[in-house]
């Protein structure tokens, strides 16, 4: 009987393969390289499909995934390995592997360990790999036409998600169409879904392009998936704003290259900027006019609390949004009466 493969959702588009067992001492991985795991031990842990369900995993079950980074301080952090390896970890559920190096102290659970059975090869016997790096762009300012709102935050779970979901179902309600782009982090569904579950009429992210992570991704590639998903959200909706989503917070590595490219902050429209706690919004407000960014709005996890909203309308004049606000479409005060400033210009003393 054949042994049934759980495919996860990085590896959706792998249709016909081989497995290649004797490549398993041999062949050091690159990110995207798809492998079949057995797993060791599941840990409770679940693994997205690529109908965007959680699959619950068991010890000897048989997964198919694929290698790439994880940069995630609340959880785990992890590589892919540098060396023939056959001992992993599932560092993310939408079908992420590689080697764990760090993981937050609060993670109760292990992530599963995984063993590699082999490679999934293709007719030519090369390696399979997700990435469609031959899809890409090329990066052109020029090309970008519609208003990109970004959406970044002073680290993970500051609430950037959240703060631009409910932006986009605000422009919505009042008349404006609205696409969420996700542009950097760790495959997973969860996010894009949530913004078009709340109003946005598309969303997508690096994973359209089969990238399992962004994390140690080239500035160029960054730049190049960046100009790809616009021009798809264009195609596909055509939207007045798109409101863009950069992982984690302004000091990562991929974020902070971002944010200190002229060519690409200069194709950026508004910045809104979302923190976890009041000294959050201070330090981080003055870390962005280091860059020469200036947040239209701040919002974010703080102002869940009206003590931590007091405590930041004593230290800080750039307008707070509560999500009631974003809602309504408070922001488009914002957004319509102050025009972008180029980004040399951003910085104010």
């Amino acid at each position: 009987m054949k042994t049934k493969i759980k495919k996860a959702q990085i590896c959706a588009a792998i249709e016909s393969f081989e497995v290649n067992v004797e490549l398993t001492n041999s062949y050091t991985p690159k990110m995207g390289d798809v492998g079949i795991f057995r797993v060791v031990m599941a840990n409770s842990a679940t693994l997205m499909d690529g109908n965007g369900v959680a699959r619950n995993l068991f010890d000897e079950d048989i997964i198919m995934a694929a290698f790439g980074n994880r940069y995630a301080t609340s959880q785990i952090e992890g590589y892919v390995p540098e060396q023939p390896t056959i001992n992993c970890q599932l560092l993310g559920r939408g079908g992420v592997v590689g080697s764990m190096k760090t993981l937050n102290a609060t993670v109760r659970n292990q992530p599963a360990e995984l063993e590699l059975l082999g490679y999934a090869v293709g007719a030519n016997g090369a390696v399979l790999n997700t990435i469609q790096a031959d899809q890409l762009t090329h990066f052109n300012p020029r090309k970008i036409k519609t208003k990109v709102i970004l959406s970044i935050g002073t680290s993970m779970d500051s609430g950037k998600t959240t703060t631009a979901a409910y932006l986009c179902a605000g422009l919505k309600k009042n008349g404006h169409s609205a696409a969420y782009i996700k542009l950097t982090g760790t495959a997973f569904p969860k996010d894009a879904r949530f913004c078009v579950d709340r109003g946005a009429d598309l969303g997508i992210d690096f994973a359209q392009y089969g990238f399992p992570s962004t994390f140690m991704c080239s500035e160029q590639t960054l730049l190049d998936l960046y100009q790809s998903l616009v021009d798809l959200a264009v195609t596909e909706a055509n939207p007045d704003y798109i409101v863009m989503e950069i992982a984690d917070g302004i000091l990562q590595r991929e974020t902070a290259l971002l944010l200190n490219n002229s060519r690409f902050m200069d194709t950026v429209h508004q910045v809104i900027f979302s923190c976890g706690d009041s000294m959050g919004v201070r330090a981080g407000l003055d870390v962005l006019l280091q860059m020469g960014i200036r947040p239209f709005a701040i919002s974010g996890l703080f102002t869940s609390s009206e003590l931590l909203i007091q405590e930041v309308e004593r230290v800080c004049s750039t307008p707070i949004l509560r999500l009631s606000d974003l809602l309504e479409g408070t922001e488009l005060i914002y957004l319509l009466e102050e025009k972008p400033m180029p980004v040399a210009l951003r910085a104010v003393a």
